[in-house]
């Protein structure tokens, strides 16, 4: 009796978590503009500054088109230069060692929405992890697994907005949220990493969505 207690307080509990994580993630999606406009946003430019370590700023911009392309410029000297990309066959990032653009055969591409929208249909599963504080702000804690990856995502428990997302190489801090175009959009976007080496702080200062890009935006 006490086994049959023990299995249907697990499968219970295993509900309960998945439901109110499933819950958690439903209000971030209403609240920053419903899933029917994130679905209608194809595309976005971002522009700003990215600053790395204590001095150095560059103007960035950030070309992002469905289902996984991506481009990101920065500007040194007067002159734009593109450090990353995927053109939807091809994946490519600076060699800083070289200091020259290359190809990269294993380049792993993002996809455009955040894992968290439609994440059944994707094979994730949701799991409540309870409140944590960051800073002076109370959070919801949902963790996404999908085969070993795991990615921890902090809503915040007034807004719902995410704060954080943290993955096993990066953790990316979200802030300063606007509206654009329907949706509310973090402006301001910190990345730290374990090694340190790749740090950076982004601070944006416009956003365009559904833009309709030239042919040849994402080559190199």
């Amino acid at each position: 009796m006490k086994k049959i207690l023990l299995i249907v307080t697990l499968i219970f509990s295993h509900f309960i978590n998945a439901q109110t994580a499933k819950e958690i993630i439903d209000k971030n999606i209403e609240l920053s503009g419903g899933l029917t406009n994130w679905k209608l946003l194809n595309s976005v430019v971002l522009q700003g500054k990215v600053i790395l370590g204590i001095n150095d700023e560059y103007p960035v911009k950030i070309y992002q088109q469905r289902p996984n392309l991506t481009k990101t410029v920065i500007t040194i000297g007067k002159k734009e230069t593109a450090i990353e990309g995927y053109d939807g066959t091809k994946g490519y990032a600076m060699n800083y060692a070289t200091n020259k653009v290359q190809e990269y055969p294993n380049y792993v591409a993002e996809n455009f929405d955040n894992d968290f929208i439609d994440w059944e249909s994707k094979g994730f599963e949701a799991k409540y992890l309870g409140k944590e504080k960051l800073g002076d702000i109370y959070c919801h804690k949902v963790e996404l697994t999908k085969n070993v990856n795991k990615t921890l995502y902090y809503f915040d428990t007034k807004d719902y907005m995410l704060l954080r997302e943290t993955k096993k190489e990066e953790t990316l801090n979200y802030s300063d949220y606007k509206k654009v175009g329907g949706l509310l959009l973090p402006f301001r976007i910190e990345s730290s990493s374990p090694k340190k080496e790749s740090d950076y702080v982004m601070i944006i200062n416009r956003i365009e969505t559904n833009k309709v890009f030239p042919a040849n935006t994402f080559k190199f």
